[in-house]
Parts: structure tokens; C-alpha cells; sequence
């Protein structure tokens, strides 16, 4: 039971490096700062949880409450990035 929890926390993590090395090709590129106050995949407030996790994703910042939100956004990427656009426009 251990090590499935430990395959699952390391999974976490490595969504979030996968996610910080993607952008890291990106460094030199003006980044679009993140409009919202709340995580756009939980809802929940950025840091109600503790520090937020930031991330530069093609160009544009992200917020994430937890690393548990990385992941969700990983399989969905397109989706939330259309939310963070519309959220832009407002």
C-alpha cells in the first residue's frame, strides 16, 4: 500500500516537472499573467492551500492550488487554457 502511494505522489511530481520543463523553452517569451484569483481546475482559492504551484504553459502563467490539480490539468490542458482565455476577456 505504501509503494502505490508512493508511485502516486511521484506521478504528482513528475506531471509538475514534466509541466515546468515544457515551459522552460518558453523563458525568453513574454508570459500572459494568470487572470484568475482561483485554481481553474478545483475552484479552490490560490493560496487557501499553501504556497500555489506556478507554471508558464506555452506562454501563458498558471496557478494551481495543489499538485493534484497538475495532473487533472495534464489531461485536459486545451480545455482549461480556453477557460483561463475567456476568463482573459472579462
Amino acid at each position: 500500500m505504501k509503494m502505490i502511494k508512493l508511485f502516486g505522489i511521484l506521478a504528482v511530481f513528475s506531471a509538475f516537472a514534466a509541466l515546468q520543463t515544457a515551459s522552460a523553452a518558453g523563458t525568453n517569451a513574454v508570459v500572459k499573467p494568470y487572470p484568475l484569483d482561483h485554481c481553474i481546475v478545483s475552484g479552490d482559492k490560490i493560496g487557501e492551500m499553501g504556497k500555489p504551484y506556478v507554471t508558464n504553459y506555452n506562454g501563458q502563467e498558471i496557478k494551481f492550488c495543489c499538485p493534484d490539480c497538475v495532473k487533472d490539468f495534464n489531461k485536459d490542458p486545451q480545455g482549461y487554457l480556453k477557460k483561463i482565455d475567456a476568463a482573459a476577456k472579462k
